[in-house]
């Protein structure tokens, strides 16, 4: 890497499904379906710096997003928020390509996490160390600590809070509806990156479990970071429209690139 701070790199910025849609013939999923802006792989980011790289999650779409960035499976180290599908899918592959590099790779997430991976992929640990963060980490010079936050009709999910060089920056891809002990965390941040699926959710709250643009504006003009990025958008998010967004917060899209450093402005698209 080039540069003297670290870098992020958005991978995925879908949510569960992905888009396009299979089955769907909305605009939205026309459009992506033709490679335009709107085409979104499942959430999922990449750090790197001086002191190495990481992922944030692993899903289905893992193999695809090595070949979109040319690395072909030489990132050995994965931070893992939950173990939803779409977060851990790609596990088993980058297991396996851990086994044909003879390679081990890291896993690091919370116990019951870890649990949850094991249980689903009992085979991947020969080829994977597992490692519990659930008191917090140190990687590449990051200090990093993990919370849980509600995910709605979906459980929990855990958020990230990665800081280095006085620059601190929140990773929190699949929540709803956070008290005030799970906003803690978000506040006095340079950066947050929050999941928002819909622009506005009109099913019934009790079952949902990610933050719609809406309620995610009330929560950053609660926390006020200093820059925010929405991510895990589904079909219902057209990046063609003016999504009304107030001027510290953009949407990400596939392949963008952000400082993590002295972050101003995103880097490339």
């Amino acid at each position: 890497m080039n540069g003297r701070v670290d870098r992020l790199t958005f991978l995925g910025t879908g949510d569960a499904m992905g888009v396009p849609r299979v089955y769907c013939e909305c605009t939205v999923c026309e459009e992506a379906r033709s490679g335009g802006m709107n085409r979104r792989l499942r959430s999922s980011v990449l750090v790197e710096g001086i002191g190495g790289d990481f992922l944030i999650d692993c899903g289905p779409d893992w193999r695809t997003q090595m070949e979109m960035i040319n690395r072909r499976a030489d990132i050995t180290d994965i931070v893992v928020t939950h173990a939803h599908f779409d977060h851990i899918g790609g596990l088993p592959e980058w297991a396996d390509a851990c086994k044909w590099q003879q390679l081990k790779g890291r896993l690091f997430a919370p116990q019951e996490v870890l649990d949850m991976i094991s249980k689903q992929f009992p085979w991947i640990s020969s080829h994977i160390e597992f490692i519990a963060n659930d008191q917090g980490m140190e990687l590449n010079g990051w200090s990093i600590t993990p919370w849980k936050v509600h995910h709605g009709h979906n459980g929990y999910s855990y958020a990230y809070r990665f800081e280095k060089n006085d620059f601190a920056w929140v990773y929190c891809p699949d929540a709803i509806g956070l008290n005030d002990t799970q906003k803690k965390p978000l506040h006095m941040l340079d950066l947050l990156i929050l999941g928002t699926s819909f622009v506005h959710e009109e099913t019934e709250y009790a079952t949902r479990s990610v933050y719609d643009m809406r309620e995610a504006a009330e929560l950053v003009d609660e926390v006020v970071p200093s820059e925010t990025i929405y991510t895990h958008m589904s079909h219902y998010v057209d990046l063609r429209e003016d999504l009304n967004l107030a001027p510290s917060i953009s949407v990400a899209r596939t392949g963008m690139t952000v400082d993590l450093g002295n972050y101003s402005s995103l880097l490339s698209e």
